[in-house]
């Protein structure tokens, strides 16, 4: 018999065991270029798992601690809806009015240390590692395949580099990250990945595509 090592009770799993054992929702899909009938390709997709995702929110009367409260571990916060800033703990993003997302950078969970900082009266912290996962696509042809799918204006001025928008295809929701100005993050659920990436693939076929998966 193989040995085992039993987790004790009341203690947490090793967050980076949990997600390398993961399977990856876009398991099924093949990668590979897929060149347009005058072989070219228009559009790159590399779909894969995130290093983290926390969800950290508040109700409208508690905005102000909640600023307060993430001043004091970041120090630079976002002061509006579509905003980002770059911390040591990866890039945080003002999603919504209440709400931003922290978006780690490298292995490891920040969700204890958030929790420490802002208390369940001024906000809730969430992970959502398992639960988030990233579609990043570029290329000459991307803002036209994107153009299909999201009712966004996505000129320069209206959409600027580092920003993000809280949007979605068919229904179902997804938060757009402008990287550069043909290179952009989808950050989709977990659930609908699959089929949002044969979306996006499926968009992209006219103006020749490549998929990597991570």
């Amino acid at each position: 018999m193989a040995d085992t090592q039993a987790t004790p009770v009341g203690a947490q799993p090793n967050a980076a065991l949990v997600r390398s054992a993961a399977r990856s929702p876009f398991a099924g899909h093949a990668d590979g270029e897929r060149p347009n009938r005058s072989g070219e390709i228009g559009v790159r997709i590399n779909a894969g798992l995130l290093p983290g995702v926390v969800l950290v929110s508040t109700w409208i009367s508690g905005i102000n601690g909640l600023l307060s409260a993430l001043a004091s571990v970041f120090g630079n916060v976002p002061q509006r809806t579509g905003l980002t800033a770059s911390t040591p703990l990866g890039l945080l993003a003002r999603t919504g009015p209440e709400e931003f997302l922290l978006l780690s950078t490298e292995p490891g969970n920040p969700t204890a240390q958030l929790r420490q900082a802002i208390a369940a009266d001024i906000g809730a912290v969430t992970d959502l590692s398992h639960a988030r996962c990233r579609i990043h696509i570029e290329g000459p042809r991307c803002q036209t395949v994107l153009n299909k799918l999201f009712a966004l204006d996505l000129r320069a001025d209206a959409f600027p580099v580092g920003e993000v928008r809280l949007t979605g295809t068919h229904h179902v929701p997804c938060v757009l990250h402008r990287l550069g100005a043909d290179s952009f993050d989808m950050l989709v659920f977990s659930t609908y990945a699959y089929d949002q990436l044969h979306t996006l693939v499926d968009a992209a076929l006219e103006y020749g595509v490549g998929v990597t998966l991570e």
